[in-house]
């Protein structure tokens, strides 16, 4: 019975199209991982930790507010090489740059940070646009790929680090190694069948109902205003009376329509994640004698484990778990940033095992929004609209 609904729930999936997804979204995101948990050896005891953060975070978030609105000019497989480029060159500079304590300079590791962060954000819109080509199973594949990315990411450099005994520079260039994956996957792993399908242009002025505003009364079907280039990106074709300035400001009012039912709901999740992540959780503490630890430093570690573990879990749940309102369980996200704050402040939560269990709430909600937000988005913006809509609505990211 169980083996029989197993395969009924994967019938369809292609091998291929999961293993290249799934690799994409663990490479795209294990970098910003690792970066975040070398962030004290980058910077040094000197430094606060959030100036590698909002390196690691601003870039990306910058890209993927303007990149839907250009990127589509670019073909997909030159996109990964530049993603794989980019991303290498920044863990390249961090990795050989010298330390603090030997005259490098803080400001040349930062750069490196920020080109992996301009690579990953663009990477996240782009591959999540190139899974409206591979169908669910490779948004499902994808959204469990960047939930193992926090695991893996995060574990491998402690491991590396403490375990293994290398050294922080050596775990750094390694890591810069992992952009070959991601090349491997695209031109090796995934077919490329789909892509070259998609082809085939259209101009406005053969798209049915295209002499009204994109928003009036016609039928979603009727408000194209992308298309299929033979490269397999997608591009904006205009008429001789359509500038490239009116298409721009059509781009914004479809992203606009977007904001209530998809980025509004993602964006809660995240700002309540991050609220709890890098404010909340460090001043959650219990006695020693009450917990399984030995040292107050290990209260943090365990949480974000914890949480990552939550966030893998329901980011590979897809298959197997939809919902289609997505604001309760956002609701929810903000409640649980009200408990842990009300308890940060009048200590009323009985044991640290509580907080474990609302922790990993935390995760399961954050992933779940996640996943189900872009498949949302699959099922209900019209195949036309699809692929800038999936990158558009990255940018609810603003924070983590």
């Amino acid at each position: 019975m169980f083996s029989a609904r197993l395969r009924s729930i994967f019938s369809g999936a292609d091998l291929r199209v999961c293993t290249a997804f799934w690799l994409f979204g663990l490479i795209n995101n294990v970098l910003y991982v690792i970066i975040l948990s070398a962030a004290l050896d980058l910077v040094g005891p000197s430094v606060p930790k959030s100036v590698v953060l909002l390196a690691d975070v601003i870039p990306s978030f910058l890209m993927k507010l303007v990149a839907p609105y250009f990127i589509h000019v670019v073909p997909y497989p030159l996109r990964v090489i530049l993603f794989a480029l980019i991303s290498a060159w920044g863990m390249l500079l961090i990795a050989l740059t010298p330390a603090y304590t030997d005259g490098g300079t803080i400001t040349t590791k930062m750069a490196g940070v920020v080109l992996a962060s301009l690579s990953s954000g663009a990477g996240e819109l782009s591959f999540l646009g190139l899974t409206h080509h591979y169908g669910p199973f490779s948004l499902a594949a994808w959204g469990s790929g960047t939930g193992g990315a926090g695991l893996i990411g995060a574990g491998a450099y402690a491991i590396a680090t403490t375990t293994v005994g290398m050294s922080v520079k050596a775990s750094l260039l390694a890591s810069a190694s992992l952009p070959i994956v991601m090349l491997f996957s695209f031109f090796v792993v995934l077919p490329r069948g789909p892509l070259s399908q998609n082809r085939g242009t259209k101009t406005l002025d053969e798209i049915p109902g295209h002499e009204e505003d994109i928003y009036d009364d016609a039928e979603p079907e009727n408000r194209g205003l992308l298309s299929e280039s033979p490269n397999g990106s997608t591009i904006m074709r205009t008429n001789n009376n359509t500038s490239w300035t009116t298409g721009l400001v059509r781009n914004l009012r479809r992203s606009r329509s977007l904001f209530i039912p998809y980025i509004l709901p993602l964006f809660l999740v995240y700002v309540a994640e991050y609220l709890i992540n890098q404010s909340v959780a460090p001043t959650l503490l219990f006695p020693l004698h009450s917990t399984p630890f030995s040292h107050f430093r290990s209260f943090y570690p365990t949480y974000a484990t914890i949480y990552q573990l939550g966030v893998f879990i329901s980011r590979s749940s897809l298959p197997f778990v939809r919902i289609h309102h997505l604001y309760p369980p956002s609701f929810l996200q903000c409640l649980n940033l009200l408990v842990l704050v009300l308890h940060s402040l009048y200590y009323f939560l009985p044991s640290v095992y509580v907080v474990f269990a609302i922790v990993l709430w935390e995760g399961l909600l954050g992933g779940l929004v996640y996943v189900n937000t872009f498949a949302e988005i699959g099922d209900q913006v019209p195949k036309e609209e699809r692929e800038f809509a999936l990158g558009a609505t990255t940018r609810a990211r603003l924070v983590y």
